[in-house]
């Protein structure tokens, strides 16, 4: 376990999780990891998250993570039942999660403009594929469409192929962290003015976002940003090398000072006063030549070897790390930055450590993802009012799904 000491910022704020799959479920993760008390809502067959990524002995990892510091319950918010109770619940929360398609909570009586009638200073986070107005509304939106959507698809990989994306969900990610960004700026307008507000977060804005620099450069000059591998357009050098031993070495040396070191490390301090190469706007337009020049001279070293000789002498450079580099590296070990954490359906498992890291509030981990579940009976019983008998005839009727009651054979639904 993780970050004991001092409690984390959001102590005392409760937070209703009725988000699923990544982007809501990641944004109650940011919340849980710096102390709110998250309540995840999933349907009695489990959020599905939890039928992503690797599993071991049928548990998902991914869950393990996503889905920790939560306090679970299970609700078939399809029911009229379940969705009285969510309401009760929603009622004593700070802040209420969502990510359903726009429209669905209103048909179900969970909307905002109802729920900020039971509880005035209440936050809601909106988060859906295209927002809560246009004409783009009621489509269904995952992260990935928002990358294609908000133009960030389009300007990954190389010019010659097909985009290409990133292999972990970042549009769904970022927007649970401009969710997270949008909670913590809410609470703090409540403070000043007693009431909540709805954050509307969509996915395919957060990966427009992303495209900051390329906006004003279509807008003034009609530059339509294309696909540059693993090059960062508008700057140069910045791009990935290969080395004598088939490896490939990250350099980022785009600033004229740092230019310089890289040049005099080469051996070849002319380049630095080459007319091609000598400031940053020069290089961006020559960069193809630059490139093969440092390609050229990064093919003659081993990769460990050259990433030495870069480092020693101030050049930013780095190998590409795997995972198993990650578990292995020393920098990792010394910052605590995988965290074995016990507790949920596992013995104990890896996962990053919270950031950013607080000096005297941080993040804390309190106890992995657990079952589909785990705390209905207390949390219904401690905000709904729920005793265990009328618990189990909801059990029974799947209304709600309570890991205790499906562990007793003798109580198992109708």
């Amino acid at each position: 376990m993780s970050g004991a000491g001092t409690p984390p910022p959001l102590t005392g704020y409760r937070v209703l999780e009725l988000g699923s799959t990544v982007a809501g479920p990641f944004c109650g993760r940011l919340l849980g990891d710096f102390g709110a008390d998250v309540i995840k809502v999933e349907p009695p067959e489990g959020d599905p998250v939890r039928t992503m990524g690797a599993h071991v002995d049928g548990k998902s990892l991914y869950a393990a993570s996503i889905l920790r510091n939560k306090r679970l319950v299970s609700l078939d918010l399809r029911k009229p039942e379940a969705q009285q109770i969510a309401r009760k619940l929603a009622s004593q929360v700070d802040v209420v999660i969502e990510n359903f398609r726009p429209g669905t909570l209103e048909k179900w009586g969970l909307g905002y403009e109802e729920l900020k009638r039971l509880n005035p200073g209440l936050v809601m986070v909106r988060i859906s594929g295209f927002g809560q107005t246009g004409p783009y509304r009621d489509r269904p939106g995952y992260g990935f469409l928002g990358d294609a959507v908000g133009g960030l698809l389009h300007i990954n990989g190389y010019p010659d192929r097909a985009p290409v994306r990133a292999a972990v969900p970042v549009t769904d990610m970022t927007t649970g962290i401009y969710a997270a960004f949008g909670v913590v700026m809410t609470l703090l307008s409540r403070q000043q003015t007693g009431q909540g507000q709805c954050i509307d977060a969509a996915l395919f804005e957060s990966a427009f976002s992303l495209m900051e620099s390329h906006i004003p450069a279509f807008e003034k000059l009609g530059l339509v940003a294309m696909r540059a591998g693993s090059r960062l357009p508008g700057s140069t050098p910045n791009n990935l090398f290969p080395t004598q031993d088939d490896g490939y070495i990250a350099i980022a040396a785009a600033s004229d000072s740092v230019f310089r070191r890289l040049a005099s490390v080469m051996k070849q301090p002319g380049l630095a006063l080459d007319s091609r190469f000598a400031t940053g706007l020069a290089r961006v337009q020559h960069q193809d030549a630059l490139d093969e020049i440092i390609a050229a001279w990064t093919r003659t070293f081993r990769l460990t070897e050259l990433e030495a000789l870069l480092q020693s002498n101030a050049v930013p450079a780095s190998r590409i790390f795997t995972v198993a580099d990650i578990f292995d590296d020393p920098h990792y070990e010394a910052r605590g930055m995988i965290a074995h954490v016990p507790g949920g359906e596992l013995d104990t498992v890896a996962m990053a450590e919270p950031v950013p890291r607080l000096s005297t509030t941080p993040g804390q981990i309190r106890h992995a993802g657990r079952a589909i579940g785990s705390d209905t009976a207390a949390v219904l019983g401690e905000m709904a009012d729920i005793e265990r008998e009328l618990l189990i005839d909801l059990h029974a009727r799947r209304v709600v799904f309570d890991a205790t009651i499906a562990g007793d054979a003798a109580l198992q639904p109708r």
